[in-house]
């Protein structure tokens, strides 16, 4: 290999040894040695880039192996499966058998159903925690995810089996939701422990590499940008298999079981070709469990004042398990930021669905609109992607924490759209700040909304999707990265862990979210949300140029 500085060499000389009388016998000499140097560079591609291409030339992807989309394709029918099913919980339990136009099964009532529900929701994002730790700790990525999946499936199975009519009639209905919902919360939150993670170990790391292009043009082929590439597809196939509910929704009004059959039967097939093509798959060795000497040198860090140096030192931890224990922590720390975002962005499937049952709905239901936010991802990570190109083409830094600092702002304008718009809910008739609750609400034995298009919440679903693919994937991106090799699925459930503490939050402002106190409400959440982005970018943004 030639090394840079033997090739710079030729290129200049100290300043105390030039002169101004230089000959053009020497000048040309340099721009012989450098010419020389150069071509024996060009014969040694492919290599590894020196410092200034690493800044000049085009950054590209690397080849993505066929695995990686494998596995993207069973997340996605996962997807399919858990939206699918998940919907449909309300109904079944809430209301009874019987009504086509309502459906249900179970007949336990609002209170039960909604309880029974958000306990799923939260052991959902609960779960993933102790299935990251036995993934890094046991089992592997691989064996995680399969023991996921085949809970998952026995999950739905169970389901659609004690959904039947002659379940119904043994009295085995609600026990087997009950088992079901344990098991898909155990293997959902297993998948989400490992999948991000197991998609990016499919791609190798051979570090970065100039190549040169058909056309003779040298370009750096990077890693990172194949795993955010495929990052983003995985996010995209999973909002497009989440159009699964349509299905589901339908069906129901025929029977359950044969809703919940569909998505079983999707999830299936997905697993027959990763038994098929399980030997192909990149399956990185089990190494030693670093979490508990990582949560020994943390406390001792805690009682030292947060110097971490300091606890590495008293452990007697290698250089190696240090650097690796500071690029994790700092992936946890900007993780924190986004308890706040998913407080806001959960509003989407509370607040403002009941912000939706306020305004005309023109034909379609308050919860129906909520699809907008799924045909924004669906539409805009695309354009983002290629848009990510683009800067990538004309050396304009768009690193991960300038994308989450961008998808708060978002988060913070849909949140602010959304005060206004509750502001001219409240001016508008015929119930003005108190929507459907006042005696003019009613007419001719229908109930009248205050006198708002829902269209107008368009721009809350368009601006909270934008938000979500430049926060959430590059989020995921950049803790991928960061994290130890035998911590990275731990890691990745610590992001779903915030989810769960938004979530918790969101359920917290209960009491505040009722009229007339919305437009407040809103103000608050897009001002603390913005608060909280000013100082993301003021603490972490060094990292972007670190990297």
């Amino acid at each position: 290999m030639i090394d840079e500085e033997s090739c710079a060499a030729p290129m200049s000389s100290p300043r105390g040894e030039m002169r101004e009388n230089a000959t053009s016998e020497q000048d040309l000499s340099h721009a012989s040695a450098s010419s020389t140097c150069h071509q024996m560079m060009e014969e040694f591609i492919p290599r590894p880039p020196t410092e200034d291409e690493i800044k000049v030339l085009p950054h590209v992807m690397t080849n993505i192996p066929i695995t990686a989309w494998l596995l993207v394709f069973i997340g996605s029918a996962s997807a399919f499966a858990r939206y699918g099913v998940s919907t449909t919980f309300q109904n079944y339990v809430q209301n009874p058998p019987g009504n086509s136009q309502l459906p249900g099964a179970l007949g336990l009532g609002q209170a039960k159903a909604t309880t029974i529900t958000s306990i799923f929701s939260a052991f959902v994002f609960l779960t993933p925690l102790p299935l990251g730790i036995l993934s890094d700790g046991w089992l592997g990525r691989y064996r995680t995810m399969i023991l996921s999946l085949g809970l998952l499936l026995l999950g739905y199975t169970v389901l659609v089996v004690t959904a039947i009519p002659a379940s119904f009639r043994h009295g085995a209905s609600l026990g087997g939701l009950i088992a079901s919902m344990l098991l898909i919360g155990l293997g959902q939150g297993g998948l989400s422990a490992v999948m991000f993670v197991f998609i990016g170990d499919q791609i190798p790391d051979d570090g970065m590499i100039v190549q040169k292009t058909p056309q003779g043009r040298s370009i750096i082929q990077d890693r990172s940008i194949s795993i955010q590439f495929v990052f983003n597809i995985y996010f995209w196939a999973t909002n497009l298999a989440s159009l699964s509910i349509i299905g589901t929704t339908m069906m129901e009004r025929v029977s359950f079981w044969s809703a919940y059959l569909m998505p079983t039967c999707i999830l299936a097939i997905s697993i027959v070709p990763l038994l098929l093509w399980s030997s192909r798959l990149t399956k990185p060795r089990l190494q030693k469990n670093a979490l508990p000497e990582t949560l020994r040198v943390v406390y001792i860090a805690c009682r030292n004042r947060f110097r971490l140096s300091s606890a590495v030192q008293a452990h007697h931890c290698d250089s190696i398990f240090e650097d690796e224990l500071r690029s994790g922590l700092n992936a946890c720390q900007v993780m924190i930021a986004f308890v706040i975002f998913w407080l806001c962005y959960n509003q989407l499937f509370s607040n403002i669905v009941a912000q939706a049952g306020q305004m005309e709905l023109v034909g379609v239901s308050n919860d129906t609109i909520v699809f907008l936010n799924v045909a924004a991802v669906v539409v805009l990570s695309p354009l983002i992607q290629s848009l990510q190109a683009l800067l990538r083409r004309y050396r304009v830094s768009f690193g991960p924490i300038r994308r989450i600092t961008i998808g708060f702002v978002l988060t913070a304008m849909a949140m602010a759209y959304a005060a206004g718009l509750q502001k001219l809910i409240y001016s508008r008739g015929p119930c003005y700040s108190r929507p459907l609750n006042c005696t003019g609400a009613y007419q001719n034995g229908h109930l009248r909304p205050n006198k708002v298009n829902v269209w107008l919440q368009a721009p809350i679903h368009v601006l909270l999707g934008a938000g979500e693919i430049l926060a959430y994937v590059s989020m995921t991106e950049y803790a991928y990265a960061l994290s130890p090799q035998n911590m990275k699925a731990v890691i990745q459930a610590l992001n779903q862990l915030t989810v769960a503490i938004g979530s918790a939050l969101c359920t917290a402002l209960g009491p505040a979210s009722q009229d007339p106190w919305l437009v407040t409400l809103y103000s608050c959440l897009a001002g603390v949300m913005g608060l909280s982005t000013v100082i993301f970018w003021l603490v972490f943004k060094r990292y972007d140029d670190r990297e």
